[in-house]
């Protein structure tokens, strides 16, 4: 039997993990949450989307509150709050709504466990696929974080080269696609209220006219599952991009134990094959942004741009879908977890 799921908001992540969910055997969203209280519109924006195309197996509205299409029949909820919803036919909920919920409030609810698309260090525990998915405990972790888009793609790669070469310190700088509190035109920036968004001016400006530089939350989203990668080992900030999706990441990194390009490739390309899951993916071709939309592998090493100076320095290049690559993962955790907790 499919495991049950209610989605918590259905924006950008929502929407990504909607789709993929939908040729999924071992669980389905039989209801999404949603504060968008125009059922029309949130058919047409699941139907449509300019970033991924149009879904051909289109959603129709039935009884007033529900949609379906070939597929799938989904009940359309409009709670304000997620605790006054009645779960008694859910068995897991994914909450894509970015808002920071009380976390004893969370574990208080009657499903087996909660996902949170961001993270957080409350969580009873943080997760990023193919760096500790093997600690979660389905007894003690009901609340759990699958951490953030970028910490998602970074942390492999900085795991796999630290316990190889331990790292001393290093930088990391990230592209990242616009994200919907930007502005389109020039105006004053009011913050977002489910976002950790600085409130700096840079981002009162156009976000389809102009690169803005900002800081990044990435190495704290990766301490809160390695402590030791951290602000203190790596700087970093961030240019935001005017493109729909696809990110990368400029790593340089200074290492103890002495190194060359060429084994620096063969260790992500040893992880590539003995891994379990589409996580690490080695690119040697000529290719740009738009050749990774919809990708499942997160940490996309472009070794056009991997080298080694002095032996110590370790400089690459990786690409990543913020969106449909982070939503992946996000499933893929869901399901590691159940098949885990079924075991017991």
């Amino acid at each position: 039997m499919k495991e049950k799921i209610l989605l918590n908001g259905v924006g950008r992540i929502g929407k990504a993990i909607l789709r993929q969910s939908l040729s999924d055997s071992d669980f389905e969203i039989v209801a999404i949450n949603e504060i968008n209280p125009y059922i029309k519109n949130i058919v047409y924006s699941i139907n449509h989307d300019s970033t991924y195309g149009n879904i051909e197996d289109r959603f129709v509205i039935e009884d007033d509150n529900f949609i379906k299409n070939s597929k799938t029949k989904i009940k359309i909820l409009n709670h304000q709050n997620i605790f006054d919803i009645d779960l008694k036919e859910i068995d897991y909920i994914i909450d894509a709504s970015g808002i920071k919920h009380d976390i004893k409030s969370l574990e208080k609810l009657d499903v087996k466990a909660i996902f949170l698309t961001h993270a957080n260090e409350n969580a009873h525990k943080n997760i990023i696929l193919g760096v500790n998915e093997q600690e979660l405990n389905t007894n003690k972790h009901k609340v759990i974080s699958t951490s953030s888009c970028n910490a998602t793609a970074l942390l492999p790669a900085l795991k796999i080269i630290d316990e190889s070469k331990k790292i001393i310190c290093g930088d990391i700088s990230t592209i990242h696609p616009l994200l919907n509190h930007q502005r389109v035109l020039d105006g004053s920036f009011v913050g977002s209220a489910t976002r950790d968004v600085d409130y700096n001016f840079e981002f009162g400006r156009s976000a389809t006219q102009n690169i803005i530089p900002n800081n990044t939350t990435t190495i704290k989203a990766c301490s809160f599952i390695e402590p030791k990668i951290n602000h203190e080992l790596i700087s970093s900030n961030s240019l935001r991009v005017p493109t729909d999706t696809v990110g990368a990441i400029n790593v340089c990194l200074f290492i103890e134990k002495k190194t060359s390009k060429e084994e620096i490739i063969k260790l992500f390309e040893e992880f590539e094959k003995s891994q379990n899951y589409p996580i690490v993916l080695n690119n040697y071709d000529p290719l740009v942004s738009s050749d990774f939309k919809k990708q499942a592998y997160t940490t996309i090493i472009d070794h056009r741009y991997t080298d080694v100076k002095k032996e110590k320095m370790i400089k690459f290049l990786l690409w990543y879908d913020n969106e449909w690559g982070y939503a992946s993962k996000t499933i893929e955790i869901l399901k590691y977890y159940a098949q885990k907790k079924a075991s017991f």
